[in-house]
Protein backbone atom coordinates (compact mmCIF):
# COMPACT_ATOMS: atom_id res chain seq x y z
CA UNK A 1 0.00 0.00 0.00
CA UNK A 2 1.42 3.48 -0.84
CA UNK A 3 2.70 5.58 2.04
CA UNK A 4 -0.08 7.68 3.58
CA UNK A 5 1.21 10.95 5.09
CA UNK A 6 -2.09 11.47 6.92
CA UNK A 7 -1.45 8.28 8.92
CA UNK A 8 1.37 10.02 10.80
CA UNK A 9 -0.96 12.87 11.78
CA UNK A 10 -3.65 10.42 12.94
CA UNK A 11 -1.07 8.56 15.01
CA UNK A 12 0.18 11.73 16.69
CA UNK A 13 -3.39 12.84 17.45
CA UNK A 14 -4.03 9.45 19.05
CA UNK A 15 -0.90 9.73 21.21
CA UNK A 16 -1.64 13.31 22.29
CA UNK A 17 -5.25 12.52 23.17
CA UNK A 18 -4.22 9.44 25.16
CA UNK A 19 -1.76 11.60 27.09
CA UNK A 20 -4.75 13.72 28.13
CA UNK A 21 -7.11 10.79 28.76
CA UNK A 22 -4.84 8.46 30.75
CA UNK A 23 -4.23 10.61 33.86
CA UNK A 24 -7.88 11.72 34.01
CA UNK A 25 -9.18 8.14 33.65
CA UNK A 26 -6.81 6.77 36.28
CA UNK A 27 -7.77 9.55 38.69
CA UNK A 28 -11.48 9.02 38.14
CA UNK A 29 -11.71 5.23 38.41
CA UNK A 30 -9.85 2.11 39.54
CA UNK A 31 -10.47 0.48 36.17
CA UNK A 32 -10.55 1.72 32.59
CA UNK A 33 -10.52 0.35 29.04
CA UNK A 34 -8.61 1.40 25.93
CA UNK A 35 -9.98 -0.06 22.68
CA UNK A 36 -8.01 0.13 19.42
CA UNK A 37 -9.84 -1.12 16.32
CA UNK A 38 -8.61 -1.08 12.73
CA UNK A 39 -10.10 -1.98 9.37
CA UNK A 40 -6.54 -2.50 8.11
CA UNK A 41 -3.08 -3.26 9.44
CA UNK A 42 -1.74 -0.35 11.50
CA UNK A 43 0.47 -1.85 14.16
CA UNK A 44 2.35 1.46 14.29
CA UNK A 45 -0.43 3.33 16.04
CA UNK A 46 -1.17 0.38 18.33
CA UNK A 47 2.51 0.31 19.29
CA UNK A 48 2.45 4.08 19.91
CA UNK A 49 -0.68 3.75 22.09
CA UNK A 50 0.91 1.03 24.20
CA UNK A 51 3.95 3.27 24.52
CA UNK A 52 1.76 5.94 26.15
CA UNK A 53 0.34 3.31 28.51
CA UNK A 54 3.89 2.32 29.50
CA UNK A 55 4.68 5.94 30.39
CA UNK A 56 1.93 5.89 33.02
CA UNK A 57 2.99 2.60 34.61
CA UNK A 58 3.74 4.28 37.96
CA UNK A 59 0.15 5.56 38.18
CA UNK A 60 -1.41 2.18 37.47
CA UNK A 61 -0.61 0.61 40.84
CA UNK A 62 -3.85 -0.59 42.37
CA UNK A 63 -5.78 0.10 39.17
CA UNK A 64 -6.69 -2.04 36.20
CA UNK A 65 -6.35 -1.01 32.55
CA UNK A 66 -7.65 -3.31 29.84
CA UNK A 67 -6.33 -2.75 26.32
CA UNK A 68 -8.23 -4.29 23.41
CA UNK A 69 -6.58 -4.45 19.99
CA UNK A 70 -8.71 -5.44 16.99
CA UNK A 71 -6.91 -5.52 13.66
CA UNK A 72 -8.12 -7.77 10.92
CA UNK A 73 -5.52 -9.26 8.60
CA UNK A 74 -2.50 -8.59 10.85
CA UNK A 75 -1.31 -12.10 11.62
CA UNK A 76 2.06 -10.88 12.89
CA UNK A 77 0.56 -8.29 15.24
CA UNK A 78 1.36 -10.27 18.43
CA UNK A 79 5.02 -10.48 17.46
CA UNK A 80 5.23 -6.79 16.65
CA UNK A 81 3.51 -5.63 19.84
CA UNK A 82 5.33 -8.17 22.02
CA UNK A 83 8.34 -5.98 22.94
CA UNK A 84 6.13 -3.11 24.15
CA UNK A 85 3.68 -5.42 25.90
CA UNK A 86 6.57 -7.08 27.76
CA UNK A 87 7.44 -3.87 29.63
CA UNK A 88 3.88 -3.11 30.74
CA UNK A 89 3.01 -3.61 34.40
CA UNK A 90 0.84 -6.49 35.55
CA UNK A 91 -2.02 -4.00 36.06
CA UNK A 92 -2.38 -3.77 32.26
CA UNK A 93 -4.14 -6.62 30.41
CA UNK A 94 -3.67 -6.56 26.63
CA UNK A 95 -6.08 -8.65 24.56
CA UNK A 96 -5.56 -9.12 20.82
CA UNK A 97 -9.02 -9.77 19.38
CA UNK A 98 -9.34 -11.36 15.92
CA UNK A 99 -11.55 -9.46 13.50
CA UNK A 100 -12.32 -5.98 12.25
CA UNK A 101 -13.90 -2.99 14.07
CA UNK A 102 -17.35 -4.57 13.69
CA UNK A 103 -16.42 -6.83 16.61
CA UNK A 104 -15.88 -3.88 18.95
CA UNK A 105 -19.31 -4.24 20.66
CA UNK A 106 -18.58 -7.87 21.56
CA UNK A 107 -15.03 -7.06 22.70
CA UNK A 108 -15.91 -4.17 25.02
CA UNK A 109 -18.81 -6.14 26.51
CA UNK A 110 -16.54 -9.11 27.22
CA UNK A 111 -14.01 -6.76 28.80
CA UNK A 112 -16.63 -5.30 31.15
CA UNK A 113 -15.94 -1.80 29.89
CA UNK A 114 -19.38 -0.39 30.73
CA UNK A 115 -19.60 1.94 33.70
CA UNK A 116 -15.92 2.96 33.70
CA UNK A 117 -13.73 5.23 31.53
CA UNK A 118 -13.49 4.00 27.94
CA UNK A 119 -11.34 5.49 25.19
CA UNK A 120 -11.85 4.03 21.71
CA UNK A 121 -9.77 4.59 18.60
CA UNK A 122 -11.62 3.24 15.56
CA UNK A 123 -9.84 3.52 12.22
CA UNK A 124 -12.11 2.72 9.28
CA UNK A 125 -10.02 4.67 6.80
CA UNK A 126 -9.21 3.05 3.49
CA UNK A 127 -7.72 4.22 0.20
CA UNK A 128 -10.12 6.46 -1.65
CA UNK A 129 -11.15 10.11 -1.63
CA UNK A 130 -12.93 11.82 1.22
CA UNK A 131 -16.04 13.66 -0.02
CA UNK A 132 -15.75 17.42 -0.60
CA UNK A 133 -16.64 19.72 2.28
CA UNK A 134 -20.35 19.86 2.97
CA UNK A 135 -21.07 16.44 1.45
CA UNK A 136 -21.66 13.16 3.23
CA UNK A 137 -19.85 10.15 1.92
CA UNK A 138 -20.45 6.44 1.98
CA UNK A 139 -19.43 4.79 5.20
CA UNK A 140 -16.22 2.91 5.52
CA UNK A 141 -16.35 -0.72 6.39
CA UNK A 142 -19.27 -1.36 4.04
CA UNK A 143 -21.84 0.76 5.89
CA UNK A 144 -23.46 2.99 3.28
CA UNK A 145 -24.98 5.35 5.87
CA UNK A 146 -21.71 5.93 7.73
CA UNK A 147 -19.91 4.06 10.52
CA UNK A 148 -21.80 1.11 12.01
CA UNK A 149 -24.16 2.55 14.67
CA UNK A 150 -23.55 -0.53 16.85
CA UNK A 151 -19.82 0.24 16.93
CA UNK A 152 -20.48 3.86 17.86
CA UNK A 153 -22.92 2.88 20.61
CA UNK A 154 -20.38 0.43 22.01
CA UNK A 155 -17.73 3.16 22.06
CA UNK A 156 -20.21 5.44 23.88
CA UNK A 157 -20.81 2.87 26.62
CA UNK A 158 -18.05 4.04 28.94
CA UNK A 159 -18.58 6.34 31.90
CA UNK A 160 -17.20 8.60 30.60
CA UNK A 161 -16.54 7.69 26.97
CA UNK A 162 -14.34 9.23 24.30
CA UNK A 163 -13.98 8.18 20.67
CA UNK A 164 -11.40 9.12 18.06
CA UNK A 165 -12.84 7.93 14.75
CA UNK A 166 -11.16 7.82 11.33
CA UNK A 167 -13.86 7.31 8.71
CA UNK A 168 -14.60 7.99 5.08
CA UNK A 169 -17.30 10.62 5.44
CA UNK A 170 -19.62 12.54 7.75
CA UNK A 171 -19.85 10.99 11.22
CA UNK A 172 -21.13 13.92 13.31
CA UNK A 173 -24.78 12.87 13.28
CA UNK A 174 -23.91 9.24 13.99
CA UNK A 175 -21.74 10.11 16.99
CA UNK A 176 -24.43 12.39 18.35
CA UNK A 177 -27.09 9.70 18.01
CA UNK A 178 -24.79 7.17 19.70
CA UNK A 179 -24.54 9.34 22.82
CA UNK A 180 -21.63 11.75 22.32
CA UNK A 181 -22.93 15.26 23.10
CA UNK A 182 -19.80 17.02 21.80
CA UNK A 183 -18.45 16.15 18.36
CA UNK A 184 -15.96 17.74 16.00
CA UNK A 185 -14.67 16.70 12.57
CA UNK A 186 -11.67 17.63 10.43
CA UNK A 187 -10.32 16.47 7.07
CA UNK A 188 -6.59 15.73 6.75
CA UNK A 189 -5.61 16.66 3.21
CA UNK A 190 -2.18 15.52 1.96
CA UNK A 191 -0.21 17.33 -0.71
CA UNK A 192 -0.23 15.86 -4.20
CA UNK A 193 -2.80 13.30 -5.25
CA UNK A 194 -3.11 11.31 -2.02
CA UNK A 195 -6.55 10.65 -0.53
CA UNK A 196 -7.83 12.83 2.29
CA UNK A 197 -8.73 11.31 5.65
CA UNK A 198 -11.53 12.48 7.93
CA UNK A 199 -11.22 12.34 11.72
CA UNK A 200 -14.07 12.81 14.19
CA UNK A 201 -13.79 13.13 17.95
CA UNK A 202 -16.67 12.53 20.34
CA UNK A 203 -16.73 13.29 24.06
CA UNK A 204 -18.96 14.55 26.85
CA UNK A 205 -16.58 17.14 28.30
CA UNK A 206 -15.68 20.61 27.07
CA UNK A 207 -12.17 20.25 28.44
CA UNK A 208 -11.60 17.04 26.44
CA UNK A 209 -12.79 18.76 23.27
CA UNK A 210 -10.49 21.70 24.03
CA UNK A 211 -7.60 19.27 24.55
CA UNK A 212 -8.31 17.64 21.18
CA UNK A 213 -8.38 21.04 19.46
CA UNK A 214 -5.09 22.00 21.15
CA UNK A 215 -3.57 18.73 19.93
CA UNK A 216 -4.98 19.29 16.44
CA UNK A 217 -3.05 22.52 15.97
CA UNK A 218 0.08 21.38 17.83
CA UNK A 219 0.92 18.28 15.77
CA UNK A 220 4.01 18.30 13.59
CA UNK A 221 3.59 18.99 9.90
CA UNK A 222 3.91 15.84 7.81
CA UNK A 223 4.62 15.93 4.07
CA UNK A 224 2.45 18.97 3.42
CA UNK A 225 -0.69 17.67 5.17
CA UNK A 226 -3.24 20.44 5.73
CA UNK A 227 -6.68 20.65 7.37
CA UNK A 228 -10.09 21.28 5.87
CA UNK A 229 -13.21 22.09 7.88
CA UNK A 230 -16.06 19.83 6.64
CA UNK A 231 -18.48 22.61 7.63
CA UNK A 232 -16.79 25.14 5.33
CA UNK A 233 -18.70 25.12 2.01
CA UNK A 234 -15.66 26.62 0.26
CA UNK A 235 -13.42 23.78 1.42
CA UNK A 236 -10.47 26.08 2.16
CA UNK A 237 -7.23 24.36 3.16
CA UNK A 238 -5.53 25.39 6.41
CA UNK A 239 -1.88 25.02 7.29
CA UNK A 240 -1.18 23.26 10.60
CA UNK A 241 0.07 25.97 12.97
CA UNK A 242 -0.14 26.91 16.65
CA UNK A 243 -1.86 30.14 15.53
CA UNK A 244 -4.02 29.04 12.60
CA UNK A 245 -5.02 31.51 9.90
CA UNK A 246 -8.27 33.10 11.20
CA UNK A 247 -9.86 34.04 7.86
CA UNK A 248 -12.15 31.00 7.53
CA UNK A 249 -13.25 31.35 11.15
CA UNK A 250 -14.10 35.01 10.60
CA UNK A 251 -16.36 33.99 7.74
CA UNK A 252 -17.98 31.19 9.75
CA UNK A 253 -18.65 33.45 12.74
CA UNK A 254 -20.10 36.17 10.49
CA UNK A 255 -22.36 33.59 8.83
CA UNK A 256 -23.51 32.39 12.26
CA UNK A 257 -24.30 35.95 13.37
CA UNK A 258 -26.25 36.51 10.15
CA UNK A 259 -28.25 33.30 10.71
CA UNK A 260 -28.85 33.58 14.44
CA UNK A 261 -28.69 37.26 15.28
CA UNK A 262 -26.60 38.91 18.02
CA UNK A 263 -24.52 36.59 20.19
CA UNK A 264 -22.25 37.11 23.17
CA UNK A 265 -18.53 36.50 22.90
CA UNK A 266 -19.00 33.48 25.19
CA UNK A 267 -21.58 32.00 22.81
CA UNK A 268 -19.34 32.62 19.80
CA UNK A 269 -16.35 31.06 21.55
CA UNK A 270 -18.43 27.96 22.19
CA UNK A 271 -19.65 27.95 18.59
CA UNK A 272 -16.03 27.97 17.40
CA UNK A 273 -15.22 25.06 19.72
CA UNK A 274 -18.19 22.85 18.91
CA UNK A 275 -19.02 23.70 15.29
CA UNK A 276 -15.69 24.45 13.57
CA UNK A 277 -12.16 23.02 13.52
CA UNK A 278 -10.96 25.96 15.59
CA UNK A 279 -10.45 26.39 19.35
CA UNK A 280 -12.60 28.66 21.49
CA UNK A 281 -9.61 30.98 22.02
CA UNK A 282 -9.32 31.50 18.25
CA UNK A 283 -12.74 33.18 18.24
CA UNK A 284 -11.39 36.28 19.98
CA UNK A 285 -8.73 36.80 17.29
CA UNK A 286 -11.34 36.30 14.58
CA UNK A 287 -13.79 38.72 16.22
CA UNK A 288 -11.05 41.33 16.59
CA UNK A 289 -10.50 41.12 12.84
CA UNK A 290 -14.23 41.39 12.11
CA UNK A 291 -14.51 44.47 14.32
CA UNK A 292 -11.52 46.12 12.64
CA UNK A 293 -13.07 45.46 9.21
CA UNK A 294 -16.45 46.90 10.25
CA UNK A 295 -18.17 43.56 9.59
CA UNK A 296 -19.63 43.43 13.11
CA UNK A 297 -20.38 45.81 15.96
CA UNK A 298 -20.10 45.32 19.69
CA UNK A 299 -22.05 46.39 22.78
CA UNK A 300 -20.57 47.98 24.82
CA UNK A 301 -18.56 49.74 22.15
CA UNK A 302 -15.37 50.02 24.21
CA UNK A 303 -13.45 47.99 26.74
CA UNK A 304 -12.10 44.46 26.88
CA UNK A 305 -13.64 41.94 24.49
CA UNK A 306 -15.01 39.90 27.39
CA UNK A 307 -17.48 37.07 27.41
CA UNK A 308 -20.59 39.21 28.02
CA UNK A 309 -19.92 41.61 25.13
CA UNK A 310 -22.69 41.28 22.52
CA UNK A 311 -21.59 41.00 18.89
CA UNK A 312 -23.94 41.92 16.02
CA UNK A 313 -23.44 41.57 12.27
CA UNK A 314 -23.27 45.02 10.64
CA UNK A 315 -26.32 45.96 8.56
CA UNK A 316 -24.21 45.90 5.40
CA UNK A 317 -21.29 43.83 6.57
CA UNK A 318 -18.12 44.09 4.48
CA UNK A 319 -16.70 40.73 3.44
CA UNK A 320 -14.82 38.97 6.23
Amino acid sequence: MPSDPTAAVRRELLVRQLETWMPAALHRSRRATLALAYAHDDAGSADAALGVVAEYADRLRGRRLTVLVLAGGAADLPARLGPVEAVLPADVAVHLVPGDPGRLPVAVKAAGAAGAPLFSYVDLSAPGPTPPAGESGGGAGGHSGGPDPAVLRAAAGGRPAELLLCAGGDARAGLGAAGFPLVTEVDLVPGGDGPASRIAFGTGFDRSLEAFKDALWAVDEFAGVRYRDPADPAGRLLDIALDPEPGPLRRELLAELTRSGPRTVTELRRYALTSTVYRSSDAVRALTGLLAAGSVTRDPAAGRLGGDVVITAAAAAPPA
